[in-house]
C-alpha cells in the first residue's frame, strides 16, 4: 500500500513537473554591443513568435494534456522525450557552446540581418525621395535664394565677432572656384603655420572657441570650404575626391609657406585625410578632432536622424535637433554658431560628392604624423571601433581619447586641445 501510494504522488509530481513551463522556453539573451553597452533581445511579435510556438509545441497545435507516462502529449515538451515512452525530465538551459546556443545564436543573427536589410530599404527610399524633392540642375554649390544667403551672412557675421580680427584675408583663385582664407599671427614659435578646417554646413566661425589657445602656439589659417556653405565660391563641378584634394592644395600653393600642420572638425578632419592621400607634399601633420568617415562608418542611426534636417521646408526646429543630437544634447537655441549652421543646412545647396570612407589600408600608407583625438560619446561613428582602428591603421598615429567628449569636441574641450596639439607638434616639428 505504501508502494502503491508513493507511486501515485510520483506520478502527479511528474505531471506538475511536465505542466510547468520549461525554464529555457522564452529566456531573454544578453547581447554585447560594439560600444560596451549591453542589450536585451526579447522574442518579436508575429513572426518571432511564432518561431518560438513552433519549437515549444507538438505539431497538431492542440494543447496538450497531461497524460500517462508513455504517450504522446504527457511531456509539455513532446520533442525532447524520444522514442522511450518514458517521461522527460524538464530541459536545462543550454550551456554556451551546446547545439541549443549555437542555433539561438544563428537565430539572433538571420533577425539582425533582416532588421538591417529593411533598415536599408528605408532609408535608400528615402534618399530616392529627397534626391526627387530636392533635384536641381546647378551642378555647384549654391544659394536657394538671396533671401537665403543674406540670412546666413548674418549669421555668419554674428559668430564671427567671436574670432580674433584676422591680419589677413584673402580669396585665393582655385580651378573650381574661389577660397576664403583668414591669416591669424600667433605668440607661440612653432615652425610652421596650422590650417583649420571646419566641419561640414558650419564655416569658419566654429573655430572660434580654438583661436585664442591655438594661437599661442604658432600662426593660424582659417579655411572656408570650397563647395559648402561660407564665403569661399565654387564655380566648377566638384567630383571625386581627387578633386576636394586638388581644390585644397591649389589653395595652400598659394600661402607663403612651406608646409603646414593640418587641424581638421568633422569633415574637415576627413578632407584633410583625403589631401594627405592625394597631395601629401604640404602637409607636415594631420590632426584630426572626431573626424566622420575616417575610422568608422557613420552609424545607421545618425544617417536616418539626419534626414529629415536634409528637407529645407521642414521647421527650424528639426534642423536645430539634430544639431543638438550631435552636440550631446546640448541647446543650440540663440547660440551664434548653432543659428549659422542652421541657417547653413536650410539655404545651401551642395553639389558635392559623398565622401568615401577612408579605409585601414589607405590609412597605413599615411607617413606623416597624425594626432586622433576621438569624442568618446560621439554620435558620428563607434567610438570604440574608431579609436581601434586609429591605434591598428595609423603607422605614425596618436590617439586620444575625451571620454565625456560629444562630435562638437572642438568646443567642449578647446584648452586641451591646444595642449595635445602643443605636445604633439613639439614632438614632431
Amino acid at each position: 500500500m505504501a508502494n502503491h501510494q508513493q507511486s501515485i504522488r510520483s506520478t502527479e509530481d511528474e505531471a506538475a513537473d511536465q505542466r510547468e513551463p520549461s525554464s529555457d522556453r522564452h529566456t531573454t539573451t544578453a547581447e554585447h554591443t560594439t560600444d560596451g553597452h549591453t542589450t536585451a533581445e526579447h522574442p518579436a511579435p508575429g513572426r518571432g513568435m511564432a518561431e518560438h510556438a513552433a519549437t515549444d509545441t507538438p505539431d497538431s497545435g492542440a494543447p496538450s494534456e497531461p497524460g500517462e507516462p508513455g504517450e504522446p502529449g504527457a511531456s509539455g515538451d513532446s520533442g525532447d522525450s524520444g522514442d522511450s515512452g518514458e517521461p522527460s525530465e524538464p530541459s536545462e538551459p543550454s550551456e554556451p557552446g551546446e547545439p541549443g546556443a549555437s542555433e539561438g545564436t544563428a537565430l539572433r543573427r538571420r533577425r539582425r540581418r533582416r532588421r538591417r536589410r529593411i533598415a536599408l530599404a528605408v532609408l535608400a527610399a528615402l534618399v530616392v525621395v529627397i534626391a526627387f524633392a530636392m533635384r536641381n540642375p546647378s551642378p555647384v554649390g549654391h544659394w536657394d535664394s538671396a533671401e537665403g544667403q543674406d540670412r546666413y551672412l548674418a549669421a555668419y557675421a554674428e559668430a564671427f565677432e567671436d574670432l580674433p580680427e584676422p591680419d589677413q584675408t584673402q580669396d585665393l583663385r582655385t580651378d573650381y572656384g574661389f577660397v576664403r582664407v583668414y591669416r591669424f599671427e600667433g605668440t607661440g614659435d612653432a615652425e610652421a603655420p596650422m590650417v583649420l578646417l571646419p566641419g561640414t554646413a558650419s564655416g569658419a566661425p566654429v573655430m572660434a572657441d580654438n583661436l585664442p589657445s591655438l594661437l599661442e602656439i604658432g600662426d593660424v589659417y582659417l579655411i572656408d570650404l570650397l563647395g559648402e556653405p561660407g564665403r569661399s565660391v565654387q564655380e566648377r563641378p566638384i567630383t571625386s575626391s581627387a578633386e576636394q584634394a586638388d581644390w585644397l592644395d591649389q589653395a595652400l600653393a598659394q600661402l607663403d609657406e612651406d608646409t603646414v600642420h593640418v587641424v581638421g572638425l568633422s569633415i574637415g578632419g576627413w578632407t584633410g585625410v583625403n589631401l594627405a592621400l592625394h597631395a601629401p607634399g604640404r602637409v607636415e601633420t594631420l590632426t584630426l578632432m572626431d573626424p566622420v568617415n575616417v575610422f568608422d562608418d557613420m552609424p545607421l542611426e545618425t544617417i536616418v536622424r539626419s534626414i529629415p534636417a536634409a528637407f529645407p521646408w521642414l521647421p527650424k526646429s528639426w534642423r536645430d535637433g539634430f544639431n543638438s543630437y550631435t552636440a550631446g544634447g546640448a541647446p543650440v537655441e540663440e547660440v551664434p554658431v548653432a543659428e549659422m549652421i542652421e541657417a547653413g543646412m536650410q539655404h545651401y545647396r551642395m553639389k558635392l560628392p559623398q565622401p568615401e570612407r577612408i579605409s585601414p589600408d589607405q590609412l597605413s600608407t599615411l607617413d606623416i604624423p597624425v594626432l586622433a583625438l576621438i569624442a568618446g560619446e560621439s554620435v558620428m561613428h563607434d567610438p570604440p571601433t574608431a579609436t581601434e582602428t586609429a591605434e591598428q591603421a595609423l603607422t605614425d598615429g596618436t590617439v586620444r581619447v575625451y571620454p565625456e567628449a560629444s562630435h562638437a569636441i572642438n568646443g567642449e574641450y578647446p584648452e586641451q586641445i591646444a595642449v595635445d596639439i602643443e605636445e604633439f607638434l613639439a614632438d614632431h616639428e
